[in-house]
């Protein structure tokens, strides 16, 4: 699938403003990139979460690619909410939501309002070299590749059901997930793979392709759903990581509460939360060559799986017999050494 749009879309994407809660800009954005597209249906739940059909409508999507649309923020607190936070995260009318160590908000890094909620004040969108850097890769990265998947599959005309899901409230607890996974509108069969931006641990490095996130440190994700993920990348020769990222949890977690299957991919992410060297507000950054292959490995899965994660293990199987094979003459050889038990 073409991906020569892809670079475009995210700019449009990162430059766009976000906070918990506040994530109507980047949703218009969204719907305003997908609204040429005839092969696909947007819904949306009571939350505001936007649910993406591409395909048949009818049919029972076997993958849903999902991604949150906010950033850890500063955000206005409603009149009479007697929400309670800590000194450090209070600046004027607003408080800080989002996972950021207190050291990292005393130092008082100039921020931008944009009307109800503000953030650091960071360029949205700066290619250096090979590297995209932006306040918030964390997770419109993830927004963007999968608009960017859509558009092409719309484009490409490819007769599969799938759909994708763009939630709300992520940083301050899975809340957008939690109303989807409370009411969730697809089959329990579908998988749901949470697209994200994450901290390379467990060997895994920036610029070494999109880790197949195997879990995070609340839970472990769906094994033939991981098994049909590196079977994908594998035919396809796309350099994938296999790693379990447990500095951080996503929504597949939230999800797999609900008895949802899921599964996760992930782009190594540096400067994690805008938290960069000593203390110092930073902008994230992601390496091109891991998000065009976030791209290509998700274009795979679609076209080797169509209709969702299959089961591997006669794959597998067959690997692990052609080991025997090829080591017969070892078996043969020493079978004579090996004495029948005694009855």
């Amino acid at each position: 699938m073409d991906r020569g749009h892809l670079h475009e879309i995210l700019e449009t994407i990162l430059t766009v403003p976000t906070a918990p809660f506040h994530e109507y800009h980047v949703r218009e954005a969204i719907l305003q990139l997908l609204k040429p597209c005839d092969s696909v249906q947007i819904k949306e739940d009571d939350f505001g979460n936007l649910i993406v059909l591409y395909g048949d409508h009818t049919a029972t999507p076997g993958w849903i690619f999902g991604s949150h649309m906010d950033h850890p923020g500063f955000v206005a607190l409603p009149e009479g909410s007697g929400f309670q936070s800590a000194a450090a995260r209070i600046r004027d009318q607003f408080t800080f939501l989002g996972g950021v160590p207190e050291s990292y908000l005393l130092r008082k890094f100039p921020i931008r309002e944009f009307g109800r909620f503000a953030m650091w004040d960071l360029p949205g969108f700066d290619v250096r070299g090979t590297q995209i850097w932006s306040r918030a890769c964390d997770d419109l990265v993830g927004c963007a590749v999968i608009v960017a998947l859509l558009i092409a599959l719309d484009r490409s005309g490819v007769e599969l059901s799938c759909a994708a899901v763009f939630t709300r409230a992520e940083e301050v607890g899975f809340i957008g997930a939690t109303r989807l996974g409370k009411a969730w509108p697809f089959q329990p069969s579908s998988c749901f793979v949470s697209i994200e931006t994450s901290v390379a641990v467990d060997r895994a490095t920036m610029g070494g392709g999109p880790m197949c996130r195997v879990g995070d440190r609340i839970s472990i994700f769906d094994h033939t759903a991981t098994a049909a993920i590196l079977e994908a990348a594998q035919r396809r020769s796309i350099k994938v990581q296999r790693a379990l990222l447990d500095r951080g949890a996503c929504e597949a977690s939230g999800l797999q509460a609900y008895g949802i299957r899921t599964a996760g991919i992930s782009v190594p992410l540096g400067n994690y939360h805008n938290c960069g060297k000593e203390d110092v507000i930073s902008p994230e950054f992601v390496e091109s060559f891991d998000v065009e292959g976030l791209f290509d490995l998700m274009a795979a899965i679609l076209e080797e799986f169509p209709q969702g994660p299959m089961d591997c293990s006669e794959v597998l199987r067959k690997r692990f017999e052609s080991g025997v094979d090829t080591h017969l003459p070892f078996i043969k050889g020493t079978s004579d050494l090996f004495l029948p038990l005694n009855d």
